[in-house]
């Protein structure tokens, strides 16, 4: 028997229009003192103000750190921190984007193991359950809500860093689409874009085999029957509903289908990894700081390109479950169907099609190829192999805006 899985869900996923009104009630069930991490924005909302009621409807008592910088910066963990420590939270409570679940995240891990940040940077650094975390976005975009991953700007290195380890799985993700409704349109498709670059690299991924020790051994362990499930869960909802929530953003089906995409691709890349989009994003963001999701989607249709040959079946799926796939077609057509379309919907939210566009420097290129194929735990989740030379020449086409290059 050839059927592998691996998933590494929240222990709670609730979902729907209102759910950020349970919130309470589940933090409750880990004890009564709740650190609440969030930015100076949302916090000054009537909708946190809201779910901090619910906090203490519940008999819980609040300690709020609402200075969450944009790309959490290393040391801003630390004061978080540190800040919290005499108040010994039993709970933390991420609310906001991307940065807000990962600041709460890592504030949860020193709090629980002390050191320094960096002492965790990698894989499986974490040495024990840490602080239970309740994430509850307001952005449909990172899936932190349902992942192993916390990303830190650190100073002293060139490229943003990670820490990865099951230990850092949110225990409940609540996912209340009411409160990406006011996300203005920019935000609604770099975020939805980012979700869907998630889910087609989770898809597309390299497939490992089933070795036991897999899963335990590495974080991300390639694509699987469950992350396939949830990854073409999430190509499906925000394949018919991003440009709707770009263009539409009070309209709240397309926004609860854009958030669905956004945490059933969490759970995808969160077992499966993603791959060379994500790779060169790295340096690409180092050098442009443009938001994350901006360039890996800027990326995404380069990639798909390049990975062509090496995953025809799961791009032709990938057609079908967005709706381009031709009866009767060849698997061939219905792949560049379905790069066309992906290309179509990223131009339609307004995403740059060029990494020129993104501001990247042409004196640059060699050096964000350099960077790009040494980072291994991405490279080598690539369906199609990479070398030096290949990665250079995917990077120069994705500068040119030059599709035709990587065809074969």
């Amino acid at each position: 028997m050839s059927l592998f899985a691996a998933l590494r869900p929240p222990k709670e996923i609730l979902f729907g229009k209102g759910q950020s009104d349970a919130v309470g009630m589940v933090a409750a069930k880990y004890g009564p003192k709740a650190l609440v991490c969030t930015d100076e924005r949302f916090a000054s909302t009537a909708a946190f103000a809201r779910i901090i009621d619910t906090v203490k409807a519940s008999g819980g008592e609040v300690h709020i750190h609402d200075r969450v910088e944009p790309d959490v910066p290393y040391d801003s963990v630390a004061a978080c921190a540190e800040d919290a420590r005499a108040f010994a939270p039993d709970v933390v409570i991420g609310i906001g984007g991307g940065s807000c679940l990962d600041m709460a995240k890592c504030a949860a891990l020193l709090l629980t193991h002390g050191g320094a940040l960096r002492d965790y940077y990698g894989e499986f650094k974490v040495p024990g359950p840490t602080l239970p975390v309740i994430a509850v976005p307001t952005t449909a975009g990172t899936g932190s809500e349902a992942t192993p991953v916390a990303v830190i700007s650190d100073t002293s290195r060139t490229l943003k860093v990670g820490i990865s380890s099951p230990h850092l799985i949110p225990v409940a993700a609540i996912c209340d689409p009411d409160l990406t409704l006011t996300c203005p349109p920019s935000l609604t498709a770099i975020a939805g874009a980012d979700a869907l670059t998630h889910a087609i690299e989770a898809f597309t991924a390299a497939r490992r085999g089933s070795d036991p020790e897999l899963a335990q051994k590495h974080v991300f362990v390639g694509k699987s029957a469950l992350s396939d499930y949830f990854a073409l869960l999430a190509i499906k909802l925000l394949g018919r509903s991003l440009e709707r929530a770009y263009t539409h953003g009070a309209d709240e089906d397309a926004r609860a289908d854009v958030m669905m995409g956004a945490l059933a691709a969490g759970c995808a890349f969160g077992s499966a990894g993603t791959a060379a989009a994500h790779a060169i994003q790295y340096p690409v963001g180092a050098l442009t700081h443009t938001p994350h999701g901006l360039g890996v989607a800027t990326m995404l249709p380069y990639v798909m390109t390049y990975n062509r040959q090496a995953s025809l079946a799961e791009m032709a799926e990938i057609a079908d479950t967005m709706g381009v796939g031709a009866a009767g077609g060849s698997r061939e057509s219905a792949a560049d169907a379905a790069i066309a379309e992906v290309t179509r919907l990223f131009a339609a939210v307004g995403i740059p099609s060029t990494l020129a566009e993104l501001g990247l420097a042409a004196d640059r290129l060699d050096w964000t190829a350099e960077q790009a194929i040494g980072i291994e735990r991405l490279i080598k989740n690539n369906p199609r192999p990479i070398d030096a030379a290949e990665m250079r020449q995917l990077v120069q086409a994705a500068y040119d805006g030059d599709l035709s290059a990587l065809r074969t």
